[in-house]
């Protein structure tokens, strides 16, 4: 399951430093994940990572120096890059996942969203790679869930609609492809405004000024290391058994409003509640959202695949690092 590579490594004690070459292990097994300088791409990097996968990152504008910097716009870096790697697995996490952004900038996020991913999957079925594309629960209008992976999509703002065009373009491309379509995600962020859940943080922690929050859409938080998981078991499944492909769903099941996810993050850092006001009226800025668009998961849970962090746990364990109030960190943590 290993070959063997030499590697510089740096040695040092007091009064010493040296660089020697040393042989380390390299696993055959070899993933190619897009976007992975991203929230979902960095998870799904680090699980192949550990699980005895020689993982090969790419990102844009943050790349540098972990992963490598490929623009997925330009088909020949991308035909050189899947071609010099050789994976045997692609995920490809990278897109514009914002829905507003989407609309505003509908030409860039169509490139991206539709025209790359049916490129990469014509580059990973030139050479047999595995390709799971990440999709959205966003394909559905919201109306009659839950939702099945036969479902007929309905999508109800741009955003959704280049998701479902993107899935189209890598099914017609590439028919041993697998699309993975997830909800909102969460999970150790870099920075608070990387998630739509994480971002909520400095409303409930400054209790001092009452926050609107949104008490209409219904979601279900998913952790990004539970997608990470379930693309990996998917990945080795379908190493052992061709017929693992087409469209398969995961989410976590614990069914929220943005209010209720606020409320949750308070109580789990024992924080005030109060100043938080549930707003029931479907929501008038910005891009169309689907009501429930809850994912029916009982495809990939009936071939034994899936794994989900409860929500409370996940969010102390993303959110703390941001947390203002130093005090209950120390007393909580240490």
């Amino acid at each position: 399951m290993v070959g063997r590579e030499k590697e510089l490594a740096i040695h040092f004690v007091p009064g010493n430093c040296r660089l020697e070459e040393e042989e380390v292990n390299i696993p055959s097994r070899r993933v190619l994940v897009t976007g992975a300088t991203g929230l979902l791409g960095r998870a799904v990097y680090k699980e192949f990572k550990q699980n005895n996968w020689h993982a090969f990152g790419c990102g844009y504008r943050r790349a540098r120096p972990k992963f490598e910097q490929v623009n997925l716009l330009d088909s020949d870096a991308v035909h050189h890059i899947v071609y010099d790697f050789q994976p045997h697995v692609i995920v490809h996490c990278a897109a514009e996942r914002r829905p507003d952004v989407v609309e505003n900038q509908p030409d860039a996020a169509s490139r991206l969203n539709v025209d790359a991913s049916g490129n990469l999957a014509k580059e990973a079925a030139a050479i047999g790679a595995f390709l799971i594309y990440i999709s959205s629960d966003y394909v559905f209008d919201g109306t009659n869930p839950p939702y099945r992976e036969e479902d007929i999509p309905s999508p109800l703002n741009l955003y959704g609609k280049t998701k479902l065009e993107g899935e189209k373009a890598v099914l017609e491309n590439n028919l041993g492809a697998a699309v993975l379509r997830i909800p909102v995600l969460y999970g150790e962020v870099e920075k608070l405004e990387e998630s739509a859940v994480t971002i909520m943080f400095d409303k409930v922690q400054f209790s001092n000024k009452s926050a609107n929050m949104d008490h209409w859409q219904q979601r279900f938080p998913t952790h990004v290391k539970d997608v990470a998981t379930v693309c990996r078991q998917l990945a080795e499944k379908r190493m052992l058994d061709p017929s693992i492909k087409g469209t398969f769903h995961w989410s976590g099941n614990e069914q929220m409003t943005k209010y209720e996810m606020a409320c949750a993050i308070a109580d789990a850092f024992n924080l005030p509640s109060s100043h938080l006001r549930p707003i029931t009226d479907s929501p008038v800025l910005g891009a169309l959202r689907p009501r429930n668009a809850q994912l029916d998961c009982s495809k990939l849970e009936t071939l034994g695949i899936g794994q989900r962090t409860p929500f409370r746990i996940g969010i102390k364990e993303s959110l703390w690092p941001f947390l203002i109030d130093k005090r209950w960190r120390q007393t909580v943590f240490h």
